[in-house]
């Protein structure tokens, strides 16, 4: 196996930055077994958008095997947020309407279509010192390799040379294992909001 290297974006790494979402989307493990009804589900919501519209951003980690890691981001949060809203999110609400029904039996492709109807664009504050914002994935044979260190820095340097004084990012509070590897990197909690598996941290970090 050749070992990953680390690339800027481009046109057709979709699919390939899909499936990485698909196979970490159950925080942070493999949740294609829960996705089976719609595969992309997560990925039009996670990485769908940044790789449309803030490809600048967006770098990804492939080795022989194929795209195994991404980082994503968006320097102005607000703004990515207002063009997800007027040019992506219609579209989503088209193809795929609201369940219905008791919550408790949908799907967790069902629960994401939820989640395309009524987005959250929680920004933590102060939003004028963490405008930015970045979430990186790498499959189970890319991790452990300081792959993800190397990523989130030269996805911070990018932010850093465009004038961004600092990003934040989301931190399920489920997945354990990714709140212990940001704050080496030097962020901070801002905020954090409901509990379980619905629960999220917001951690910060100055440029």
């Amino acid at each position: 196996m050749s070992s990953p290297v680390i690339r800027p974006a481009r046109p057709g790494d979709e699919a390939g930055a899909y499936h990485v979402c698909l196979r970490t989307g159950d925080f942070g493990a493999d949740g294609e077994p829960f996705y089976r009804d719609d595969p992309d589900a997560l990925g039009r919501i996670f990485v769908g958008p940044y790789l449309a519209f803030e490809p600048r951003y967006a770098l990804i980690l492939e080795d022989d095997q194929g795209i195994c890691g991404y980082a994503l981001g968006a320097f102005d949060s607000r703004a990515f947020y207002g063009r997800y809203e007027r040019e992506w999110r219609p579209e989503l609400c088209r193809r795929f309407p609201e369940p219905t029904g008791d919550p408790t039996t949908w799907t967790r492709s069902q629960m994401v279509h939820g989640w395309y109807h009524h987005p959250d664009y929680t920004c933590p504050e102060p939003y004028a010192d963490y405008p930015s914002h970045l979430h990186i994935d790498l499959l189970e044979r890319a991790q452990g390799r300081g792959f993800g260190r190397r990523m989130m820095e030269a996805a911070m340097d990018l932010l850093r040379k465009d004038g961004s004084p600092g990003a934040h990012l989301g931190v399920s509070l489920a997945n354990v294992r990714a709140q212990g590897f940001y704050p080496r990197l030097g962020f901070r909690e801002l905020l954090r909001v409901g509990s379980g598996t619905d629960g999220c941290i917001y951690m910060g970090r100055r440029l």
